[in-house]
């Protein structure tokens, strides 16, 4: 299924008789409205949404999507709003859903599509089964927007018959398990009983239901974007936020907009060193003679208007003289006279009327936004919120992660050394990462090979932390008890992922005692660790906390030949540098076995090398992450 070629449509254009004749859509709804949870969960599945509504129609504008009233007047019927929207659509297909049905699938449009597309069929409507009868949802629909026609001939014909026109067209019926996925709010009474309380957080999706919206899903032969697009759509963001101090506010995540109190600059001003003077006063084909009267310093206006043939000596940053316009760099004027009586004699042509002014409210005006919700505050943002006066900033709290390492062979630090054991690294390696991420930090240590042992850990992880990350214990094998015990303890899928290094990864998220958890479960080889976390874990964490800083890929030059198959997506360490032409360079260093941790070291780069791409000859160009300022 392409999304783009399909629009959403919300049908809210009733009269909502049995809720007393309110406006449904609008009523309030775990926190927010039922229109506002129908759109959310429409949003992913179209390219664009827009809602039918024949009142309140600003309130309805505020969701920021177009809204389309009835044609047909007289009659306020879901065929009504299936027609506006018909007649509106500019996509090939129309996905509609009822403002009163906050629990639609996720996959409704993939499933709906699919079969339009088996059956030839014109319109998609899906179907339950509910107490062993068959039952129809045809406000739950998908069809070709060309049925326009067919439909307004219909309604000016007098139909009314939500399915009295499928005669004219074909149709397929859709079945679906989740009959109360299609379940509407007609009462007060259903709406005060299914509310979930207003400060809670709406039940999160199934993996199942994420994972349906690919067109082949093999969890056993994924490709790295897939596993992004289902971690990303499957996460959400935590939304506590905090009011910091300005300092406190470095590396953590804006959780609303900072608006501007101020224009910047405040006032107009000069952009250099000069003299400020009345464009209307220069000469166009002679040199232009000016009397200098005064001087404006940085903080410190002039107090006065220059004249006609009048001037002001003006600092960078100074505010512009009442009646200046204009601004000569000192540099392109002959000053005559001491300075009391000084003039200044400036070409023709050397500015024109209105250069090196700055206007107030030129960089940042007062009322707009300084900064965007969801940024991550680095030092230049301090420097520009304090620009502003702005002491306090608002920001999501910081994500708490648990983590710990696996298996009978590890030791930590200072632990004697046994035949056959390895001294734990990924507990270091993942310590940095999340701390460069700016998240709170639970180190678990090391837990053994036994079930009680693992389970317990993954409980009291998951009690204490937004997200867990785990080391090892996610292939198949004999001692690896840890896939059973997460998928025993939540909604956890495990996948054989086609890349190099890192295939084994295990992502879901677990619950214990009402709490619960995201969780990425990372294969146990070093270099792995450190390539799964950052191509999975990092931007999930990332958006967790309210942020979109999505990995950032460079172009440059290989230096060597790159043996590669086509079919998997593999990460090289190398070392970037400049060549002899001075254009970025990139050669790997060396042996890239997942287990040899001071290649990672050595390298200030990984060179990326994509699902479809085969072998890299010398010269050609690869796309490159660089390790330095990764966050």
């Amino acid at each position: 299924m392409n999304k783009e070629s399909i629009s959403g449509l919300l049908l809210a254009g009733g009269r909502g008789t049995r809720m007393g004749h309110v406006d449904k859509g609008l009523q309030a709804f775990g926190g927010t409205t039922m229109a506002a949870h129908v759109l959310a969960r429409l949003a992913p599945q179209v390219a664009t949404l827009a809602i039918n509504a024949n009142q309140n129609l600003d309130t309805y504008a505020a969701f920021g999507v177009p809204v389309w009233p009835d044609d047909t007047p007289g009659f306020a019927g879901p065929l009504a709003g299936l027609e506006a929207g018909l007649r509106r659509c500019t996509t090939p297909y129309l996905l509609t859903a009822p403002c009163d049905s906050p629990f639609l699938p996720a996959d409704l449009a993939a499933r709906l599509f699919d079969g339009l597309q088996r059956s030839d069929a014109d319109l998609a409507v899906a179907v339950t089964e509910e107490n062993g009868l068959r039952q129809p949802h045809p406000v739950f629909c998908l069809l070709k927007a060309s049925l326009a026609p067919v439909l307004s001939a219909y309604l000016a014909a007098g139909g009314r018959r939500m399915d009295g026109w499928y005669p004219q067209i074909k149709v397929a019926e859709v079945p679906f398990e989740d009959a109360d996925a299609f379940r509407n709010i007609n009462t007060r009474e259903e709406l005060q009983q299914l509310d979930p309380a207003p400060n809670q957080a709406q039940p999160l999706p199934r993996l199942a239901d994420v994972v349906s919206c690919l067109s082949s899903y093999d969890p056993d032969a994924l490709p790295v974007r897939d596993a992004q697009r289902i971690i990303r759509d499957f996460v959400t963001p935590v939304r506590a936020t905090e009011q910091v101090a300005l300092r406190a506010a470095l590396g953590r995540v804006l959780a609303l907009d900072v608006i501007s109190p101020i224009n910047v600059p405040s006032h107009d001003n000069s952009a250099m060193d000069g003299y400020a003077l009345r464009g209307a006063d220069l000469l166009p084909d002679a040199p232009t003679h000016l009397r200098v009267i005064g001087t404006t310093y940085a903080g410190r206006a002039f107090d006065g208007a220059p004249q006609a043939g009048e001037c002001i000596r003006i600092m960078t940053g100074g505010v512009m003289p009442a009646g200046c316009d204009s601004v000569v760099p000192q540099e392109f004027v002959q000053v005559d006279g001491d300075a009391s009586s000084a003039e200044i004699l400036l070409a023709p042509g050397v500015i024109r009327p209105g250069d090196n002014r700055r206007f107030a409210g030129e960089d940042l005006k007062l009322g707009s936004a300084a900064l965007a919700a969801g940024k991550v505050v680095r030092p230049a943002d301090l420097g520009l919120l304090a620009s502003l006066g702005v002491a306090e900033v608002p920001v999501r709290r910081r994500l708490r992660v648990a983590f710990f390492s696996t298996g009978d062979e590890l030791r930590s630090i200072g632990q004697p050394l046994d035949e056959g054991c390895v001294y734990d690294s990924n507990r270091y390696t993942i310590y940095g990462m999340l701390q460069r991420l700016g998240c709170d930090i639970v180190d678990m240590g090391v837990v053994r090979d036994d079930p009680q042992a693992l389970e317990q850990a993954l409980r009291d992880a998951c009690e204490s932390a937004d997200a867990i990350i785990t080391s090892g214990g996610v292939s198949v094998g004999a001692a690896d008890y840890t896939r059973d015990i997460m998928a025993r303890l939540g909604d956890v899928t495990f996948w054989k992922i086609g890349m190099r290094p890192g295939r084994p990864l295990a992502f879901g998220r677990i619950a214990s005692n009402g709490r619960s958890a995201f969780l990425f479960g990372l294969p146990g080889n070093p270099v792995a660790v450190m390539v799964s976390f950052y191509f999975f874990a990092r931007e999930a964490l990332l958006r967790m906390m309210g942020a979109e800083a999505p990995l950032e890929l460079v172009r440059a030059r290989s230096s060597a030949t790159i043996r590669k198959k086509p079919g998997r997506t593999e990460y090289q360490r190398g070392i970037l540098a400049r060549g002899a032409d001075g254009q970025p360079e990139v050669r790997i260093t060396g042996s890239q076995g997942s287990g040899i941790l001071r290649s990672m070291s050595e390298a200030n780069c990984m060179v990326v090398l994509h699902d479809e791409q085969g072998n890299v000859q010398a010269g050609d160009m690869v796309d490159v992450l660089l390790f330095e300022g990764l966050i």
